[in-house]
């Protein structure tokens, strides 16, 4: 008989996909499940007894968190997260490696260091290293992608170097900080996303952009379709959420002629499209996952910060 947990799903919307569905998953376990607005919780960072307050009362009891901690909000959303963690409250994702996650470049050098495939990335400050910059990567056709963008947003393809110097020289006037990738022309559009959850990979789904349209994101108009995948990506799915410290993970993965390439390790996956194309309940899956993972009513002891 599993042990009803009061758990907390660390999100500003109620009423998305993602929320509701964990929210289901988690009553459906016989479990208390409330959803919390990340940036109404505040903290008392008392060190004999540290807290968190919401709309006027304290959150101390909750056995768990499921931190759903978009883009917009990543310093304050760890940071709440951090906090829950310094009360003992079991998070599915450590706010360490949200925040890993969140750092494009970062994790694309985490990723590098731990041996797992990636395409050729190259960042640079002055325009003066931009032909340099290019002929690091191979050359155009590549990819210029803006660190702070989501959902395809921010991710342009040059043809031609002149395009990319061009564009590169663009952003970097506009004091973003950027990214130049490999285009991997033999992806034809399409990535697989691997949902992973402790230490496999549990859906998997190949996504392809619309016609004309180099990416792959639903969001742009791509579709998706459950897809198998092999063993060595597979390895390298569950390695990139490992070289970020997550349990659970969204990893983009490009087919090429020289293996699997991650493409980016999301800390916050959404559930809508891979549960749609696969059929698999994943808000499911985590809920257990938490049941084997996160001790409930347990003494509340100060962890690490």
């Amino acid at each position: 008989m599993t042990t009803a947990r009061k758990i907390a799903v660390l999100s500003r919307n109620p009423k998305l996909y993602s929320t509701q569905r964990l929210v289901e998953a988690g009553r459906a376990r016989g479990h208390r499940v409330e959803v919390i607005d990340t940036l109404r919780c505040y903290m008392n960072m008392a060190t004999a007894k540290p807290s968190i307050h919401y709309r006027g009362r304290s959150l101390d009891d909750f056995d768990a968190i499921i931190p759903r901690i978009g883009a917009s909000i990543s310093f304050y959303g760890a940071a709440v997260v951090r906090q829950f963690e310094m009360m003992g409250v079991y998070s599915v994702n450590e706010s360490v490696a949200i925040t890993r996650a969140r750092d494009k470049l970062r994790s694309l050098q985490l990723l590098a260091r731990k041996g797992i495939g990636m395409p050729i990335t190259g960042f640079a400050h002055s325009p003066d290293d931009i032909p340099d910059l290019i002929s690091m990567v191979g050359g155009a056709p590549l990819v210029i992608k803006l660190l702070e963008g989501t959902q395809g947003i921010g991710v342009v393809l040059a043809e031609n170097a002149t395009a990319a110097k061009s564009v590169i020289e663009a952003f970097m006037g506009l004091n973003v900080n950027i990214m130049v990738q490999e285009y991997i022309k033999e992806s034809e559009g399409s990535d697989l996303r691997c949902f992973v959850l402790g230490d496999r990979v549990i859906a998997a789904m190949k996504r392809q952009g619309a016609p004309g349209e180099f990416r792959s994101n639903l969001h742009r108009g791509g579709t998706a379709e459950p897809v198998r995948i092999t063993s060595a990506e597979r390895r390298a799915a569950v390695g990139a959420a490992r070289a970020m410290g997550l349990n659970v993970a969204g990893v983009d993965i490009l087919r090429s002629n020289h293996g699997p390439l991650v493409l980016e390790v999301n800390s916050s996956p959404g559930l809508r499209g891979i549960e749609a194309a696969t059929g698999l309940d994943v808000a499911g899956k985590i809920i257990e996952f938490i049941e084997r993972e996160g001790a409930p009513n347990r003494t509340r002891t100060r962890g690490r910060g």
